[in-house]
């Protein structure tokens, strides 16, 4: 079997480049630079190869030191009251007294300290995370709102901001804030981003804010409004991480709806990065919560299977990073200490799929090779 592999899609050389352009504007304290990209891109809408947001992209570039600062030392166990854990979100502070007013800037900062939240939480259940991490947690996500609070009227036209707002409420609720309406406004400025789609479906699961009935009548919703963009994909988006995580969402979702959603993204964006994020999410990440639950088993076995003709009538390439991210369940917080094990990690996956689904090509001594047009089976 033979199968190219991409370890520099165009999409992920772009969306480096942009990281690294708001790390290095940061880096050189050109604050009013960065504010100034950031806003041009986000009126503009622009958007990565993969759909990332550009202003997305600077902004995590421009936080990213202290982020990993923050990760290194509490992965090393240090002091709570060690300098390491504050020095750098105490630094962004600053920049804001020498620029008050700056939206772009303040939500930045706001981002931070909800990464570095989450950085003290991690991702387990409340019953297992101590304490102090929890109240270390709370407190940087009180920051985070405190900073947002003054650009309510920015909020409502910003993709950006209004993301940022929503990124709240994984850690606190926002007073007299529905969830669903917020999610609603942040999809309609920026229908083409799934990312906010499947957000909001984690986020109304019954463990955070919602409940399984209103996760399918927003689902349900959601199709409907981004239909132009997505067709069924909607629905397939609100669902896609929920019913990864949740067997009782699993067990109840609209399968025919949401096969239908993932046809219907693979035509409106049948870039390989799709192809492989669709098909390693049915082979690899929704498999992962196999025998727990007899109902949604049967509803999980019935969309794996559509790994198939994502693979047979799709792919063309492997995207090792997107099939190593697969297997942690797409777990944005997960800790990669070593890049080049964990894309090897996501090469083996991909190719013990693959080879698996032509077993009896392969079986039979026929080559399998994949070509800009699909796999060729022959002799």
């Amino acid at each position: 079997m033979s199968i190219p592999v991409s370890n520099r899609s165009v999409g992920e050389v772009f969306t480096r480049e942009q990281q690294n352009r708001g790390q290095f504007l940061t880096r050189q304290d050109r604050w009013d630079e960065l504010a100034t990209e950031m806003a041009t891109a986000d009126a503009a809408r622009k958007v990565a190869p993969n759909g990332t947001p550009v202003a997305d992209l600077l902004a995590y570039g421009a936080r990213s030191d202290v982020i990993q600062a923050v990760e290194h030392a509490l992965a090393e166990d240090v002091p709570a009251n060690a300098s390491s854990l504050t020095d750098g979100v105490n630094g962004l502070e600053e920049v804001l007294k020498d620029h008050p007013g700056d939206a772009m800037l303040t939500a930045v900062v706001a981002l931070t300290h909800i990464d570095v939240g989450w950085a003290w939480r991690g991702t387990g259940w409340d019953s297992i995370v101590p304490r102090l991490n929890r109240e270390r947690c709370a407190a940087h996500f009180d920051r985070a709102a405190d900073l947002l609070a003054p650009f309510t009227d920015e909020i409502h036209s910003s993709p950006f901001l209004m993301a940022a707002r929503c990124a709240l409420f994984a850690g606190r609720r926002i007073k007299n804030a529905r969830i669903a309406d917020e999610y609603e406004r942040l999809i309609d400025l920026a229908p083409g981003n799934q990312r906010h789609m499947r957000a909001m479906g984690t986020q109304l699961l019954p463990r955070w804010f919602g409940s399984y009935e209103e996760l399918e009548l927003e689902a349900r919703r959601t199709a409907s409004r981004t239909q132009g963009i997505w067709g069924a994909g909607g629905y397939t988006w609100v669902y896609f991480d929920a019913i990864a995580m949740d067997e009782e969402a699993c067990a109840r979702v609209d399968v025919g709806f949401f096969v239908d959603g993932l046809r219907d993204i693979i035509k409106a964006r049948p870039e390989q990065e799709m192809v492989n994020l669709l098909a390693a999410y049915c082979a690899v990440a929704l498999r992962n919560g196999m025998g727990l639950d007899e109902g949604a088993d049967f509803v999980r076995a019935q969309i794996c299977s559509n790994d198939r003709w994502l693979i047979r009538d799709h792919m063309t390439e492997i995207h090792p990073l997107i099939w190593a991210h697969a297997a942690d369940g797409f777990d944005n917080n997960a800790r990669i200490t070593s890049p080049s094990r964990f894309a090897a990690r996501g090469r083996a996956d991909a190719l013990h799929v693959i080879a698996h689904l032509f077993r009896d090509e392969i079986g039979r001594g026929l080559r399998v090779t994949f070509t800009p047009d699909g796999p060729r089976v022959e002799a």
